[in-house]
């Protein structure tokens, strides 16, 4: 052990990658332990929300993901279908990248980018910034927290020799099997088994026209059965990935004809073969499960590790982005010193139950895809047979639009009860998957509205708190918060904004934002400075 990290993460998925990132931007330096070669051979994940483009934006990197390769001309419309070449129940037209508008309420939109051209973006920014340090093929097999840093033992594979690492803290983003976690033997709670589904991750080049099919981002593929299974876009053109819902048992693999299913997602006929190549299969079980708790000591855990959930609503890598965004700002004030006693406890106190929200949509989107009237004569032609695909369709339609716009989901998360964040007695808004509702409460995701071109309130946010300063703002209130953030060494920059508009939206004269965009205080009066200033960086 030559030297201390401040901050070792185990495992380069994109949530650990994400870590990294916010540090280095932060200028922390980390050290990123990965057990594998970090090739992505089965992408698990494919959309990125939109709060968490908004982090990307943050970083200087959401140009660079919009242009990762995956065509902006593609619809990315939802079609419910017994096969590719088959009947079609209903069809819920959206637009592509191009021709879908930013919503007013952000400055960023949602982006379709494969896990596979995803990761290695990050990784270039990683190497551009110089501040985190990524070891491949290195395996973490345990860790001992001495009280003042975490000493972590590894297997590096491609020397065949044990290594050690020192770090301040340590943080588990190495997945649902997370060694990090078990070995704090934190247990994950809710329904460990909801089914057993494969992922089959197949190559067909110009499958949509060879089908004669408009372009989707997925198909629900719907049997006699009811929803068995779903067809979801790659790249936009010749990879696809489709899952194969199971029961309550398990597949048997041994005899598991993963290209039959295929050749039954595409409505193969006999002497009308589709060629394809099957590059992977892979076994997985859908649960809803959080842990109970996100920290001991100097270890943390973020993303999979302490939340599993159906990736219906593909929350479970956006779930993950928000813990990465919520943890590297507490770090930086704990590594640099003003950080409070309680600041990391808040960090668990925030996220889980985000987590736990996040988990039971999924579910349930799931089982709105699975749940529907008959489905006895889906595949028959007759007039009996067309009334009931056309029930079948418009009930699948109806139930799963809250899934495709998600956005109070994606962005209308808020910290309710956090413990540095000062509530002001206002109700909060409602708590809608499908709407969001722009609000400064304290807890809540500051609002966007643009301050000139090009220039959103969130790209105000990031490196330390910021005092929004409206008319009305006293200059002794705003000089008393700046003083005690001065005094403790917290970093506050003061942003006055004359534009009505703007202040209409924040709803306060005086807007307290923390470095992760999200709400601490707001109010009209400051009567303790010292204490809010307190409050909001975990000190009491």
């Amino acid at each position: 052990m030559t030297s201390t990290y401040p901050v070792i993460i185990v495992g380069a998925g994109p949530v650990g990658l994400a870590l990294a990132l916010d540090l280095g931007w932060r200028g922390i330096p980390s050290l990123v332990l990965e057990k594998g070669d970090g090739a992505v051979a089965h992408p698990r994940t494919g959309l990125i929300a939109v709060r968490t483009m908004e982090f990307f934006r943050r970083w200087g990197m959401a140009d660079r993901l919009r242009d990762c390769g995956f065509p902006k001309d593609y619809a990315l419309s939802i079609e419910f279908c017994t096969s590719l070449q088959g009947h079609t129940l209903e069809r819920d037209d959206y637009p592509s990248m191009a021709q879908m508008p930013t919503p007013a309420w952000t400055p960023e939109k949602k982006q379709r980018c494969p896990q596979q051209w995803m990761d290695p973006i990050l990784k270039q920014e990683l190497r551009r910034q110089g501040q985190a340090e990524l070891r491949l093929h290195t395996e973490v097999t345990g860790f001992e927290d001495t009280g003042d840093d975490v000493i972590v033992t590894a297997r590096d594979h491609a020397r065949g020799e044990p290594v050690t690492f020192r770090g301040r803290y340590l943080v588990g983003c190495d997945g649902a099997g997370s060694v990090v976690r078990r070995q704090l033997d934190i247990p994950m709670v809710g329904n460990a088994h909801i089914n057993y589904s494969m992922s089959i991750l197949f190559a067909c080049p110009g499958l949509l026209g060879l089908c004669r099919r408009d372009a989707a981002e997925r198909f629900l593929l719907i049997g006699p059965e009811g929803t068995w299974g779903n067809l979801t876009v790659i790249d936009g053109d010749a990879l696809w990935r489709l899952t194969v819902y199971g029961t309550a048992d398990k597949f048997d693999l041994e005899h598991f004809d993963a290209a039959a299913y295929v050749r039954r997602a595409l409505g193969e006929t006999p002497g009308a073969a589709i060629p394809f190549t099957i590059q992977s299969v892979l076994p997985w079980k859908r649960t809803e499960l959080v842990a109970q708790r996100y920290q001991m000591g100097r270890a943390l855990l973020a993303g999979d590790a302490v939340h599993t959930m159906s990736p219906t609503g593909g929350m479970g890598m956006n779930t993950g982005m928000g813990d990465a965004v919520d943890l590297g700002w507490k770090l930086d004030a704990m590594l640099r010193g003003w950080g409070g006693a309680s600041l990391l406890a808040s960090y668990g106190l925030e996220r889980r139950p985000i987590a736990v929200r996040n988990a039971a949509y999924s579910t349930r989107n799931f089982q709105t895809w699975t749940s529907a009237p008959r489905y006895d004569r889906v595949l028959e032609d007759d007039p009996q047979a067309h009334a009931q695909r056309r029930l079948i369709g418009a009930d699948l339609k109806r139930a799963t639009t809250t899934e495709w716009q998600s956005w109070g989901l994606q962005v209308g998360y808020r910290y309710e009860n956090s413990p540095i964040c000062i509530p002001d007695g206002t109700p909060p808004t409602p708590d809608d998957y499908s709407r969001y509702q722009p609000t400064s409460r304290p807890g809540a995701r500051a609002p966007h509205a643009w301050l000139d071109a090009g220039r959103s309130t969130l790209d105000l946010y990031g490196r330390g708190y910021a005092l929004l300063a409206f008319a009305g703002a006293h200059t002794g209130c705003v000089a008393s918060l700046h003083s005690a953030a001065a005094c403790r060494g917290v970093p506050l920059a003061v942003t006055p904004i004359a534009d009505e508009s703007i202040h209409e939206l924040y709803e306060a004269p005086l807007v307290l934002v923390r470095p992760d965009g999200h709400v601490a205080w707001r109010g009209a009066h400051v009567d303790n400075a010292p204490m809010i200033i307190d409050i909001a960086r975990g000190a009491l």
